[in-house]
Parts: structure tokens; C-alpha cells; sequence
């Protein structure tokens, strides 16, 4: 699990807010190609993620 967080926060620091949106990305396609154990790691990085951004503002 830590690895998932330490790569979510990179992601995020390179990327900012559509880092979310690439892990959502990277997620699909490899559930797509059926590689559903790389798709739950890539969703698990969106969550990170998205923990990182905190509440969302309205």
C-alpha cells in the first residue's frame, strides 16, 4: 500500500489535478485488456489521489 500512495503522490505533484483523472484512465485500459489486477492498483492510486485533494470545494 505504500507504494500505491508514494506513486499517487508523485503522480499528483507532476500532474495536479488530472492525475486523478489519468489513474482513472490507466484503470480502464487495463481492465479493458483484462489485466483486472493492474486496474485495481490503478484505481486504488485514483483513490489515493482523491484522499490527497481533500473535500471538494463548491
Amino acid at each position: 500500500m505504500t507504494k500505491i500512495a508514494e506513486y499517487a503522490r508523485v503522480l499528483y505533484e507532476r500532474h495536479g489535478n488530472e492525475a486523478e483523472v489519468e489513474a482513472a484512465q490507466k484503470a480502464r485500459q487495463f481492465e479493458e485488456a483484462g489485466n483486472s489486477e493492474e486496474a485495481e492498483r490503478w484505481r486504488a492510486v485514483r483513490t489515493a489521489i482523491n484522499e490527497m485533494r481533500g473535500p471538494h470545494e463548491s
